[in-house]
């Protein structure tokens, strides 16, 4: 069973993934997914992106995926009070291809996001994921394949 490993921003990266929303936040993106026949392996994020791994349906591609589940989740969370009305996804996304024998790895490394970006920030990562993707876009490290449909403004 091959995954995608997705990963995507708020808005300017802002911290507006609150602590009371997210318990609901994920079970909603795994809800999602589940109803593109794209069923999540694991969600976890912190107060300014969200990683995801997921299996992809047979009929529908990873933007369209990632499209139905920004624009859902985004009008979802609006709906949750006044002080999510100015929420917003990032454009832009990085989705990876994980092969079986990676999907242990990267559901343990999603599972730890908050302790691991206390270290590092998201900036700093995906700009090294970015700069390390060569050859076809397939990470030499990793044999991570690496797809970007649009920059995440990073910069």
């Amino acid at each position: 069973m091959n995954g995608y490993h997705l990963i995507f921003s708020t808005k300017h990266r802002q911290p507006l993934i609150a602590p009371e929303i997210e318990p609901q936040l994920h079970p909603y993106l795994a809800t999602t997914l589940r109803t593109l026949d794209s069923p999540s392996l694991a969600i976890n994020g912190t107060a300014d992106h969200i990683h995801i791994l997921f299996r992809l349906g047979r009929t529908i591609s990873v933007a369209k995926v990632v499209e139905e589940v920004k624009s859902s989740s985004s009008k979802w969370i609006k709906q949750k009070g006044k002080e999510f009305q100015k929420f917003y996804w990032q454009n832009g996304y990085g989705a990876f291809s994980v092969g079986q024998s990676g999907v242990e790895a990267v559901k343990k490394y999603i599972a730890r996001q908050k302790e691991h970006h206390k270290k590092v920030s998201f900036q700093d990562e995906f700009a090294r994921s970015s700069e390390s993707t060569v050859w076809n876009g397939m990470n030499a490290t990793s044999g991570i394949r690496w797809y970007q449909r649009a920059p995440l403004g990073l910069g």
